[in-house]
């Protein structure tokens, strides 16, 4: 099979063991400010310098060292349950496997933003209905794997969201992917929703489901809420890592080495607090890093500067650490469809994958990702399509070489009407509904939509299309009754 094998490399072996090092002398020397006095205690139980004061944790690099090692034992485990799990921008393995380009990438749709661009180009905060819409027409795309919520409704008070939320994806996709929490309280109730689509406990550890994730705040914070999230889902026995999203020149140092190293060191504080609180801990590493735009002070999700710096982290985690997964792609800081979406949403697909990341999300987001638009989504599933289709490679053996055929077409013949391109062609090329191959004169008639007016046409008619449930009624009501007791229970009295 010809392919795309070899992934792209930024870092030596020396480099990426320079950085893992600066990351343990920041975690000794610095160390983060952690505000729970539970992982507090859980952190000096491993042999952590704490100032409980100050909320200051010191790493001993023996301390985190242990834990990297544990992780990468762990790791190598052949028949590890879980083997992988989806997250909110992708997924994550937690066997090792081959540092090597995957062409069998997933795409996620996802991201839990406030706002919409809807298709009569209005900007405004996202609705229950624009959920369900948004989620029938993620499920229906073909090139789109995973789903999170690609928005969230602004109108379930904040407390309930997240509940409410997981409801809605497990009752209209079968493409589950992460979800957001915002307290740990959140948390039993999403497993329970869990627990109904997987049929029972013992099978939603083996495969979980609308798992989420705590966040450090860069530069080397971690607040109260997010360690408890952390040290909950820890405790219910599902996979954690501690996700960080350094942006260099602001909250990290600007040069690219500066800001993965303080992004590393993060992380492995979050690993260090999971094998502490069980030493049985599903346990990863996670860095999202950036560079600051210093016009606006924005963290870009797709400036050329990234791309590059998510290309070494990609290495760094998938090479050093031996954690196989994916990575941010799919973005554009535009705030419109058009041109520059198109540039970047392309390049933030290919570049991560290229990589070696074994996913990319989340796609269908606009104005660095707080925007949603069913539009956007459609041209990136093309755009995901069109790179499934360069990185398939082709077959190289005695039908594909068709030595036979260039015999009996000869010289100066063609192959438009022989059967053997018949067979082939739909193999060997992307057929896309969206983008145009015509002559100018075919292009200029009247008729001819144009790519952005047949994107707008699919979304349309996806959005109102019903698909098929993906749960049984009988399944549809528990998880109803779940959303009524976390309502009575997170919510004020009359609320």
């Amino acid at each position: 099979m010809a392919q795309i094998v070899q992934p792209l490399k930024m870092l030596d072996p020396e480099e990426m063991e320079a950085i893992h090092r600066a990351a343990l002398e920041v975690l000794d020397t610095v160390g983060m400010w952690i505000d729970c006095d539970e992982a507090l205690d859980y952190l000096r139980g491993v042999g952590c310098r704490v100032q409980r004061k100050q909320r200051i944790v010191q790493f001993p690099p023996e301390v985190v060292q242990r834990f990297v090692d544990r992780m990468r034992q762990d790791y190598a485990q052949p028949d590890r349950q879980p083997e992988q799990m989806a997250v909110r921008y992708s997924r994550i393995y937690f066997t090792t496997r081959p540092y090597r380009v995957a062409p069998d990438f997933t795409v996620s749709a996802g991201g839990f933003v406030p706002f919409i661009l809807d298709l009569e180009g209005n900007r405004r905060p996202a609705t229950l209905a624009d959920v369900r819409q948004a989620l029938r027409l993620a499920d229906a795309l073909e090139h789109i794997d995973l789903m999170g919520l690609p928005c969230a409704a602004q109108e379930v008070p904040a407390a309930l969201r997240p509940v409410a939320m997981a409801a809605e994806l497990v009752k209209n996709t079968r493409k589950l992917g992460g979800i957001e929490t915002f307290s740990k309280r959140d948390i039993p109730y999403i497993a329970r929703i869990a627990e109904v689509v997987a049929g029972s406990r013992e099978a939603l550890r083996r495969k979980p489901i609308l798992v989420g994730y705590a966040e450090a705040r860069s530069p080397l914070c971690l607040d109260r809420n997010m360690a408890e999230i952390l040290i909950e889902y820890v405790r219910q026995g599902f996979p954690q890592s501690l996700d960080t999203m350094p942006n260099g020149g602001a909250t990290a140092p600007v040069t690219p080495a500066g800001a993965l190293a303080l992004g590393v060191a993060e992380t492995l504080g979050g690993l260090v607090l999971g094998y502490a609180v069980d030493e049985e801990a599903v346990m990863s590493v996670d860095v999202c890093p950036s560079i600051c735009d210093m016009r606006t002070c924005l963290y870009p999700y797709a400036s050329p500067e990234r791309w590059s710096l998510i290309v070494a982290t990609t290495q760094m985690i998938t090479e050093y650490y031996r954690r196989p997964g994916g990575c941010h792609g799919g973005k554009t800081d535009a705030c419109q469809p058009g041109v520059q979406a198109g540039v970047e949403k392309a390049i933030s697909m290919l570049l991560p994958v290229l990589a070696g990341a074994v996913g990319i999300g989340t796609v269908g987001h606009l104005e660095n990702a707080v925007t949603f638009s069913p539009l956007q989504l459609v041209i990136d599933n093309e755009i995901a399509g069109y790179i499934k289709q360069i990185l398939r490679g082709f077959e190289v053996n005695e039908e594909t070489l068709a030595l036979e055929v260039i015999r009996e077409v000869g010289i100066g013949g063609n192959y438009l009407g022989h059967p053997h391109t018949a067979r082939h062609f739909r193999q060997v090329s992307f057929l896309s509904p969206l983008f145009e191959r015509f002559s100018w004169e075919g292009a200029q008639r009247e008729t001819f939509p144009g790519l952005e007016r047949k994107a707008w046409q699919r979304a349309h008619q996806l959005m109102h299309q019903e698909r098929p449930r993906p749960l049984t009624p009988e399944q549809e009501e528990a998880i109803d009754e779940i959303v009524e007791e976390a309502r009575r229970e997170l919510l004020p009295a009359g609320t």
